[in-house]
């Protein structure tokens, strides 16, 4: 999830159960996700998870990305994916407030 901007105004929009942000005026395909909105009441709603997605989904991107890990020791290609990945995921951490 990106940092907001100090002073800006942001659109929130609903699609299924993800909450999605963008900036007013901004184009629509430039959203990010901002949470999950899970409904306590919801049968899937998990209350051991911390955002209430249902603890089989967590674990299930967690094998994704390990199965990831993996497959990039040896495929060059995904490799150099990951790291572009890593590299974008640290910058948009360090960025000044």
């Amino acid at each position: 999830m990106g940092s907001l901007k100090p002073g800006a105004t942001y659109i929130r929009e609903r699609v299924g159960g993800v909450v999605y942000r963008r900036e007013f005026g901004a184009e629509p395909m430039t959203r990010e996700v901002e949470g999950w909105e899970y409904n306590k009441d919801d049968p899937t709603f998990d209350p051991r998870t911390s955002d209430g997605r249902p603890l089989y989904e967590q674990i299930r991107e967690s094998k994704l990305w390990g199965d990831i890990h993996r497959e990039a020791r040896t495929n060059i290609t995904l490799q150099r994916a990951l790291d572009r990945a890593i590299m974008i995921y640290r910058l948009s951490k360090d960025k000044p407030e």
